[in-house]
């Protein structure tokens, strides 16, 4: 598929694609948006966590030039950031971006570092909204590990999606937790240190828990809030469905 004339995606272009990727390999589908629909144009935003090697794996084995956009929170488990020196320098990514809050904006309405237990949204509005909105003004799209499974809000998630003119590729939309075992066996991967200590959806170390082997894979992030998601997942009319 072409890109449409000037380079602007509308909805019936994502229709066409999400068309194009109903039931293909999550391989198949990365293959086609690093080097045929957006090349040189997209980057893969990994939070480094319980899944996030095998979407590593398969950008690695198709163009490991692609850029990597990783939040650094200043909050993350030294867990994540050894997890993130080891994939990174398994998969040879030569262009792994780590993307800081402004210090500024920290010190001006965090400046104790606890505005996490306060308001957790403005927590993650400096710590990751924002510096990924900055990272990611450069390029026309990008590329996510979300999944069905991981939550209710997250069911209908298609492959393609269309954002204030940027394309978001989920490559993985469609596959099971047991698909994703399956890939880890795979390819032989390591798994995040966390995972074996119950923790199945890795953010910042203070909002993230432990959780039963039978809960969501999201339960344990802001357990007893409302809050299931950071916030860089909107919608087109500027509601972020996976925060109910």
């Amino acid at each position: 598929m072409p890109a449409p004339t000037g380079g602007a995606w509308d909805a019936v272009a994502v229709a066409e694609m999400n068309a194009r990727f109903a039931g293909a390999h999550p391989g198949a589908i990365l293959r086609a948006a690093v080097t045929e629909l957006f090349p040189g144009d997209i980057a893969l935003v990994s939070s480094f966590g319980a899944e996030s090697a095998l979407l590593l794996q398969l950008l690695a084995e198709i163009d490991p030039t692609t850029p990597i956009l990783f939040l650094d929170t200043g909050k993350h488990f030294m867990e994540t950031l050894m997890y993130r020196d080891i994939l990174a320098g398994r998969f040879e990514f030569t262009d792994l971006r780590s993307l800081d809050p402004d210090p500024v904006a920290i010190a001006e309405q965090d400046p104790d570092g606890t505005l996490w237990s306060t308001n957790p949204d403005l927590c993650c509005q400096l710590r990751k909204i924002d510096p990924l909105t900055r990272a990611l003004a450069p390029f026309g799209a990008w590329i996510t590990g979300r999944k069905r499974y991981q939550s209710g809000a997250r069911a209908a998630l298609p492959h393609v999606e269309l954002l204030d003119g940027r394309i978001k590729v989920n490559p993985l939309a469609h596959w099971s937790a047991a698909d994703i075992e399956a890939g880890f066996r795979q390819y032989k991967l390591p798994q995040h240190p966390l995972v074996y200590d119950g923790f199945k959806s890795i953010g910042c170390q203070p909002c993230t828990i432990r959780v039963a082997a039978n809960q969501d894979a999201r339960a344990g992030r802001w357990s007893g809030s409302d809050k299931t998601e950071c916030g860089i997942h909107r919608t087109p009319d500027g509601t972020n469905p996976d925060t109910n």
